[in-house]
C-alpha cells in the first residue's frame, strides 16, 4: 500500500524512517498476514530487515523518536489486536537467515525457519536439533524463549547469541550470559533482538536424525490441529502444574471445553489447549474463550491458568493474553 494512505501519528518519521537503507518497507501491512491465526489489523510501516546493520538502524531510529516498535518471526505465539499497531514493526525472515556449517558449528540468522535449520543440520549429520522439527517458527524468537519440545529447550546447543540492544548497540552474549532456563532466557525483557546464533551439536548419522524427527512429525499429526489456523499451546504447562493438577488440554477438555467456541474462535476438539481460527476470528473471540475457559477451569479446580500466547495491543505492547483477557 502507499505511503500516501498512511494515517498515523507518526506519520512524519515513519516516513524519514523508510527513506533510509534498512531493508524492504511496507505501509499499512495487514498483521494477519504475518501470523499463524491469520488474526490482526494493518501495522503502521513493517520492516523486513537484510542486516544485522538494518536492525540497528531501526531500533536506533525509533528509540530516538519514541516510537513503538516491535519484533517478530513467524508470527507464531502472538495475538495481535483487530485495530493493528500504531508504530512500526520489525519482521526477522526470509531476508535475515543465512546459515553456515563448519564442523560441530552452526552460525545462523534469526529469520531462520526452524524446521529448515532441522533439516540442514539433520543433512550435515549434526544432532541435538531434532526436538525443533515441529517447531513453525524462526532462531530468533525460539533462543529468546529458550523454546524446544520434549522437554528440550534449543538453549542447550547454543555457544553465542549475537543481539541489538534497545540502544541500537551490537553485542555478543555466551551462553552462560543467556541464563537459560525452561522457557526462558535473560535476553527476555531487555529489549534485545536477537539477530544471529551460533549453535553446537553433537555428531551422529543422518538416517538416525531423521528417523527421530519423523516420529516426531508424525506424533504432531496425531495430537495437534494442523488444518485450521492456530498459534500452537495456548496456556503454559510448566512441571509445577503437570506434579499437581496435569497438563492444560487435560485440564481444559476435563471442564468440558472441547469445542467450546466464541464467534469463529474454538477450543480445538483434537487437542483442548488449541484454540482454532474457524475463518474470520477476531482477537476479541479469542480474548475472550480465553476468559471463558479461565473462568471454568477456576471454578471447577481453584487453578489459574495463565498464557504462553502474547497478545499485542495497538501501541505495540506485549502481554500474555490471560493479562488483557479480563
Amino acid at each position: 500500500m502507499s505511503d500516501s494512505a498512511l494515517n498515523s501519528p507518526y506519520r512524519t518519521q515513519l516516513l524519514q524512517l523508510a527513506g533510509q537503507e534498512i531493508g524492504r518497507r511496507l505501509f499499512n501491512e495487514p498483521l494477519a498476514v504475518h501470523t499463524s491465526w491469520q488474526i490482526g489489523g494493518p501495522a503502521d510501516l513493517m520492516v523486513e530487515p537484510a542486516s544485522l546493520a538494518h536492525v540497528a538502524a531501526v531500533i536506533g531510529f525509533v528509540r530516538r523518536h519514541g516510537i513503538p516498535l516491535l519484533v517478530i518471526g513467524q508470527g507464531t505465539n502472538l495475538l495481535f489486536d483487530d485495530a493493528g499497531m500504531r508504530g512500526v514493526v520489525l519482521k526477522l525472515g526470509d531476508n535475515l537467515s543465512r546459515i553456515e556449517i563448519t564442523g560441530n558449528r552452526i552460525t545462523a540468522e534469526a529469520g531462520v525457519w526452524v524446521p529448515g535449520l532441522a533439516r540442514r543440520a539433520m543433512l550435515a549429520g549434526l544432532g541435538g536439533l531434532e526436538h525443533t522439527i515441529g517447531i513453525p517458527g524462526t532462531l530468533g524468537g525460539l533462543v529468546l524463549m529458550n523454546g524446544g519440545s520434549q522437554r528440550c529447550g534449543i538453549g542447550d546447543n547454543v555457544r553465542r547469541v549475537w543481539v541489538v540492544d534497545r540502544e541500537g548497540c551490537e553485542r555478543t552474549l555466551t551462553r552462560e550470559e543467556c541464563h537459560f532456563s525452561y522457557r526462558h532466557s535473560a535476553l527476555q525483557g531487555t529489549g534485545a533482538v536477537v539477530v544471529k546464533v551460533e549453535l553446537e551439536c553433537e555428531r551422529s548419522e543422518p538416517h538416525l536424525i531423521r528417523r527421530a524427527m519423523l516420529e516426531d512429525l508424525r506424533e504432531r499429526r496425531r495430537k495437534f490441529p494442523r488444518k485450521q489456523p492456530n498459534c500452537g499451546s495456548v496456556f503454559l504447562s510448566t512441571s509445577a502444574m503437570h506434579a499437581s493438577v496435569g497438563p492444560p488440554g487435560k485440564i481444559i477438555e476435563d471442564a468440558g471445553l472441547k469445542g467450546a467456541r466464541i464467534g469463529q474462535a474454538e477450543v480445538s476438539p483434537q487437542h483442548a489447549n488449541f484454540i482454532v481460527n474457524l475463518g474470520g476470528a477476531t482477537s476479541r473471540d479469542v480474548l475472550s474463550l480465553i476468559a471463558h475457559i479461565r473462568r471454568v477451569v477456576f471454578e471447577r479446580i481453584g487453578f489459574e491458568l495463565c498464557c504462553e500466547v502474547r497478545y499485542v495491543n495497538t501501541a505495540g505492547e506485549l502481554m500474555p493474553a490471560h493479562l488483557a483477557s479480563g
